[in-house]
């Protein structure tokens, strides 16, 4: 995988990870309601999720692309026609949701946290689709082993440290204050980016 490639594919999860949803509303209420620790373990714990639906999607992908040519060209159109559609959502809602504001929640072990990080990513369908979409555009006939471990591995990495972040920023109240409203912004960028990188596919 080149260097530019790769920076495609860290850009997109990157911006990813950072727009607002349930994974963000949970760490964020291990954070808030219980302690920065519980917060991180739950991240960390949302990552491995991640990682796990990345590693399955990219050998699933590489056997496909292997044996059935015509059948990975049709799932690479048809996950740009996803990732343009959740762009133009990102874009059309942004700024809707209620992932930033915490709900009640309970005073439990950091190993609750944990459970509760991994649930909110493996029972996700919509992490399945969007890793479809996305490394169906990365994957390619003469792709290393190597190169599919880096993919993996970008996505889980990028997903653990973002929430780790979180976890460590916004336990301070002046730093969400000011996330919340730049939440907008955030989902319009990566809705940008996602219709982007759709193009990109079509035009090749």
């Amino acid at each position: 995988m080149s260097l530019m490639l790769w920076g495609s594919l860290l850009l997109v999860c990157v911006m990813g990870a950072m727009s607002p949803g349930p994974s963000l509303a949970v760490v964020l209420r291990e954070t808030v309601r219980n302690s920065r620790a519980h917060g991180v373990v739950a991240g960390l714990s949302h990552a491995l999720g991640v990682g796990l639906w990345a590693f399955l999607t990219v050998h699933g992908l590489a056997l496909l692309v292997a044996e059935h040519q015509t059948l990975y060209l049709t799932l690479s159109w048809a996950g740009a026609a996803y990732l343009a559609y959740m762009g133009i959502q990102a874009w059309r809602h942004a700024g809707e949701g209620g992932a930033l504001q915490v709900a009640d929640g309970s005073v439990h072990s950091l190993f609750g946290a944990a459970r509760a990080g991994a649930l909110v990513s493996l029972l996700n369908p919509k992490l399945a689709l969007f890793f479809m979409a996305l490394f169906s555009q990365f994957v390619s006939a003469e792709q290393s082993v190597l190169a599919q471990w880096v993919m993996v591995l970008t996505a889980t990495i990028v997903d653990g440290a973002w929430y780790t972040l979180v976890a460590l920023l916004l336990s301070h109240r002046r730093l969400l204050n000011a996330l919340r409203r730049r939440a907008k912004l955030v989902e319009r960028a990566t809705g940008a980016l996602l219709v982007g990188l759709a193009v990109r596919v079509v035009t090749l």
